[in-house]
């Protein structure tokens, strides 16, 4: 544990920013930031509202709490914090923690609109499984692309993380409690920097944000409109100087502004994950394995064999109706598994 664990959780619970607050506690010491008052908090720098809020924190009785929940909390300058959360310059002091959370690991955010389109969830479900056999899946526990990808990365048996804009003692929005405890069942956490009681204010969403970003290597975004909050994810990963990549959709769609500003903008559009495959870190690299096959497209590998198939035979075989038949072998060949072949059939890639 961080010898200054308790007097970065005091100074945390004010809001104000991180890298200001270090500069605090460099100035006054950790003893000095536990028994300082609101005047030798506003003379070593807070305003009034911020030094009052610290004065107000019993950090002790909060990690006595935290700990009674299961919880963990962890200082920025312990071993186990995220490097590359570490990294960036307004750091959170502390994170609350529950779960398992491996700081060697690389992390991807997928993040996106709160009321998807089926296509985008389609895009962020196809991503983050693909995604899941190298890396965390990162995003903030959301509505809509959030929901989508950290159910995705359990479905393929993967790991994720989600970022909350609350304290851990509320879980937001509702809903998702129980996507919360199947993220920690299956090793994966909840973090939050906010304090345990803090509540889901909306002001509190762009700071969440610059923790997805941070914790991870690159940030996707899939659907967004114009003002979206995914974008602000997206211009702090770009500004921690992680890379940024965004999925097409159709041109006459509003939730295709926010994609369609970025790649203006020089993020790397992707289809799949094999356009990221080559741009990964050497970590992820070497932690690769086969991409998982979903049971739908490995049944139509399993029918086409070394001949070529048409769609009506595939359909028979698979069970799948033709728009699902459809999609997956458009999928499929976007994968440079199957290839489309004279007389409206199809073959494996290859053959």
């Amino acid at each position: 544990m961080s010898p200054g664990l308790l007097a970065w959780m005091r100074l945390n619970a004010c809001g104000v920013r991180p890298d200001h607050l270090r500069s605090l506690a460099d100035r006054l010491g950790f003893e000095k930031v536990m028994k300082a008052g609101v005047p030798e908090l506003v003379e070593a720098g807070l305003n009034q509202e911020a030094a009052e809020r610290v004065a107000a924190f019993d950090a002790q009785r909060e990690q006595e709490e935290a700990l009674d929940l299961g919880l963990r909390v962890l200082a920025f300058d312990e071993p186990d914090y995220p490097g590359s959360l570490r990294s960036i310059v307004d750091a959170p002091l502390v994170l609350y923690v529950w779960g398992t959370l491996d700081a060697s690991r690389d992390g991807l955010a997928i993040v996106g609109t709160r009321r998807p389109t089926p296509y985008g969830r389609r895009m962020a479900r196809r991503l983050a499984q693909e995604a899941c056999s190298r890396m965390v899946i990162v995003s903030g526990l959301a509505r809509g692309i959030d929901t989508e990808a950290h159910r995705a990365a359990l479905e393929a048996s993967g790991t994720t993380w989600a970022v909350l804009g609350s304290g851990l003692k509320t879980i937001y929005p509702p809903e998702n409690a129980g996507l919360a405890h199947e993220i920690v069942s299956a090793g994966g956490c909840l973090l939050s920097e906010f304090p345990l009681d803090t509540q889901p204010l909306p002001g509190n969403f762009p700071r969440r944000n610059r923790i997805v970003a941070g914790l991870s290597w690159g940030t996707v975004v899939v659907e967004g409109l114009d003002k979206s909050g995914s974008l602000i994810t997206a211009r702090l990963a770009c500004e921690q100087g992680r890379q940024v990549f965004a999925v097409p959709g159709p041109a006459d769609s509003p939730l295709s502004d926010a994609p369609f500003r970025l790649i203006t903008q020089g993020a790397q559009l992707i289809r799949s994950m094999a356009d990221v495959w080559p741009d990964l870190p050497p970590g992820c690299q070497t932690r690769a394995e086969a991409v998982p096959i979903s049971a739908a497209h490995k049944k139509i590998l399993e029918l086409l064999g070394s001949e070529t198939r048409s769609l009506e035979e595939l359909g028979c075989g698979s069970g799948l109706d033709v728009p699902q038949l459809s999609q997956a072998l458009i999928e499929m060949e976007l994968e440079d598994l199957v290839q489309a072949v004279p007389g409206q059939r199809y073959a494996k890639k290859g053959n």
